[in-house]
């Protein structure tokens, strides 16, 4: 929008603001004081109309209760009228939507009250500066300024006080200095020396006059008519109706423009990164001024996400001791083995040929037929009694057992029926204690000599039994050399699709029924049990998530309680920084900050208590697994708690009307 246009010579002025036939009223409608359930409208303004131009120095003078400060607040944009036109260099006030409005307070408009309204955590420079935050002037720029301000009105030494560490005059001195900091091209100045002693009041009534000098257009509401005389007009209201007005002013020597924006393109104020940086200032310094409820509501926030840190870790470090128990002789493999013969059950060996024929079917990776029964093992004079196997060349792939040194016996050695060996960890440490490597060494099996070409990788104990203490030669080997049959004492079956194991081992059962008519085998189904504890596990672990989850809830809830009381306890915080200028998303903002912030702390402090909790149960012994992705969602959750339980509290704080919640204790 271009600049007012400047009259011409003999010209009247337009008005700066212009009030026309302004009314104000509270309580219900008008018109229905007599109906039944209504309740009479109390008029406060009564057809006020007004014109004050710039640079003006006017004084509106009335008894308490006569109308004057609700006039001021509706100068002022901190409220609207009831009905009439106000009209801001030509423009309609009534048009301007709440940024269109903090605009004009952050603008063009500077406030000086009764009560100072001076944030109490914030210091004088602090104070002085919030116009000129929401404005967007860069910090630098605005530091500067301010103190120059303080300085200019004695309050240079001061600038890191508190407002409860100043005289009344000092503080109002810091609310002159707040009210010029963005230009205070109107003074708003409610009963400014109300409050204070003698000498104080003249000294800023003094200051007053200086601006009027410099052509700010002074705005002086007062009860005192010794005060009002000092004005360059008078306007005497009474009963929300002006009775008398000095008026005929003459053009004030400086003349002051303001130049209004387009307000339907963008309304300046704050970047966001100012604005974060401001908010977050504010919120850690409040968080740290009641550090005692801070500390109570981040508990909840503390104790939820550590929960969900140490849960999941317990129950990750179940499921993976399942795995790893399952894990001795593969996730995917499940094992066969003939029924023990009785009177009654005369029971049929299984044969080589059983082995080719679970080869084929369907879902079937692979199989291992395995002879096993105890067998003396003998190196120079040490014996001992171990398990003794007979296996194939499908024994590594099917059972997941490698060798840890050396290599395993290959198609070659059983076909040949080489006296070759792999032997267990604990064999070794046995016959080899003297710290020879056993490959390439000589070792008796059942008194037939067996060359050692490898070592099996550690398996440990499965169900009391120790899985290493074991000596595996060929098939071939075993059946001729040692144990004199060709029968396995039991076949392992690896499948593709656990999800189908069910059905694999009820196919096995089938096929082995055809082979041997009457036969009975036992199926020892572990990919169903792995597959069902598995699931199990992960139910467990969801179910502790869960539990978690809901401690982080009732810790949100916790945070939304004490947002809402600071909401409360800050109703005049709000309505200050609303009239400084600060536009509802400005005060959103704010809040949501505080609250996220709150959730952050209590997030950072829950997962370094989570990691100590899970240490200590790591060197206690407990199985857990340490999950990243969990510490990070959980931190995540804490967060996404302060933007949810923060929302609303933060939403009621800036849809606050400005004249309200400066009322607000």
């Amino acid at each position: 929008m271009t600049p007012p246009r400047k009259p011409a010579r003999g010209e009247t002025p337009r008005p700066l603001i212009e009030l026309q036939d302004i009314r104000k009223s509270y309580g219900g409608r008008e018109g229905e004081g007599g109906a039944e359930g209504g309740s009479p409208a109390v008029t406060v303004l009564h057809g006020i109309s007004l014109q004050l131009h710039a640079g003006e120095f006017v004084a509106i003078v009335g008894a308490s209760g006569s109308g004057k400060s609700t006039l001021m607040h509706i100068l002022g944009c901190l409220d609207r009228a009831s009905a009439g036109r106000y009209l801001f260099d030509g423009r309609d006030v009534s048009t301007f939507d709440g940024d269109a409005l903090a605009w004009l307070r952050r603008e063009a408009f500077g406030f000086v009250f009764q009560g100072y309204h001076l944030v109490p955590s914030e210091s004088v420079l602090e104070n002085t500066e919030i116009p000129a935050l929401y404005a967007g002037m860069p910090e630098a720029e605005r530091h500067t300024r301010a103190v120059a301000l303080l300085e200019r009105l004695g309050m240079g030494t001061r600038l890191h006080h508190r407002p409860h560490q100043l005289s009344g005059g000092q503080q109002q001195r810091v609310a002159i200095a707040r009210a010029l900091m963005n230009g205070g091209r109107i003074i708003l100045a409610d009963e400014p020396t109300g409050a204070l002693d003698s000498k104080s009041g003249a000294e800023v009534m003094a200051l007053l006059h200086e601006l009027a000098d410099a052509g700010h257009t002074v705005i002086l509401i007062t009860h005192d008519r010794s005060v009002a005389a000092q004005a360059r007009r008078i306007i005497e209201i009474r009963d929300g109706r002006i009775v008398e007005d000095s008026g005929g002013m003459e053009q004030p020597a400086v003349a002051v423009d303001i130049e209004m924006p387009d307000l339907q393109a963008s309304r300046g104020g704050a970047s966001m990164a100012a604005d974060m940086r401001e908010a977050t200032r504010t919120a850690w310094r409040v968080m740290w001024s009641n550090r005692f409820r801070t500390g109570l509501t981040l508990l909840g926030i503390v104790i939820g996400v550590a929960s969900v840190i140490v849960m999941l870790a317990v129950g990750g470090g179940s499921q993976k001791k399942v795995m790893a128990q399952f894990e001795t002789f593969g996730t995917r493999t499940m094992f066969v083995s003939a029924q023990v013969a009785s009177t009654r059950n005369p029971g049929a060996p299984l044969t080589l040929a059983d082995a080719e024929a679970l080869r084929m079917l369907p879902n079937v990776e692979g199989v291992a037929p395995y002879i096993e029964d105890k067998v003396v093992v003998r190196r120079g004079n040490i014996d001992h009694l171990t398990e003794g196997g007979g296996a194939t060349i499908d024994f590594s792939p099917v059972l997941g057992w490698g060798v840890a040194e050396g290599v395993m016996f290959d198609a070659d050695d059983e076909l040949r029926v080489a006296k070759v060996a792999v032997i267990g960890q604990t064999v070794r440490k046995l016959l080899f204690a003297d710290g020879q490597s056993p490959v390439g060494q000589d070792i008796l099996v059942d008194k037939v000599p067996f060359q050692i070409v490898g070592v099996l990788a550690a398996k440990g104990a499965n169900d009391g039994e120790d899985q290493d203490d074991r000596v595996v030669v060929p098939l071939s080997a075993a059946t001729t050399r040692i144990y004199g049959h060709p029968h396995p004492t039991w076949i392992a079956v690896q499948v593709r699709d656990i999800e189908r194991a069910q059905e694999t081992a009820e196919a096995i059962e089938a096929q082995l029924a055809r082979q041997q008519a009457g036969r009975e085998v036992r199926i020892w189904n572990r990919v169903e049990a792995l597959r069902v504890q598995t699931e199990t596990a992960r139910a467990m672990t969801l179910m502790l998530g869960l539990i978690a989850i809901v401690s982080l809830i009732v810790g949100g809830i916790g945070v939304m309680n004490v947002m809402l009381m600071t909401v409360r306890e800050r109703t005049r915080e709000i309505g200050i920084r609303m009239a400084t200028g600060a536009r509802q998303r400005d005060i959103l903002r704010q809040f949501m900050t505080e609250a996220v912030l709150v959730t952050s702390v209590g997030g950072t402090v829950g997962v370094v208590a989570g990691l100590g909790i899970v240490v200590g149960l790591m060197l206690a012994g407990v199985p857990v697994l340490f999950s990243l992705a969990a510490s990070v969602g959980a931190f995540g959750c804490a967060v996404l708690t302060g933007l949810i339980f923060g929302f609303m509290p933060a939403r009621n704080a800036a849809r606050l009307d400005p004249v309200v919640a400066l009322a607000g204790e």
